[in-house]
């Protein structure tokens, strides 16, 4: 194998959206950087089971209904 072909695993600090920290390791950058989350597994909607609705921008579900939308029917 090569010698220094893999990047450093180093220990960062994770801050969640609620302000929770926790260390964990990454390739992200090094020793002592911190990872800000911006959606987290508390708040987002896709872990909450909260808005399950799906938003249409630009067209693009009802484009995909329209094209599709006979394979799913039963």
């Amino acid at each position: 194998m090569k010698a220094d072909t893999h990047p450093n695993y180093d220990f960062i600090t994770v801050t969640m959206t609620d302000g929770t920290v926790f260390k964990t390791r990454s390739t992200i950058g090094g020793e002592g950087k911190v990872l800000n989350l911006d959606i987290d597994p508390k708040s987002h909607p896709a872990w909450t089971g909260g808005n399950t609705q799906l938003m249409d921008r630009g067209g693009r579900v009802s484009r995909f209904k329209d094209k599709f939308g006979g394979i799913f029917k039963k």
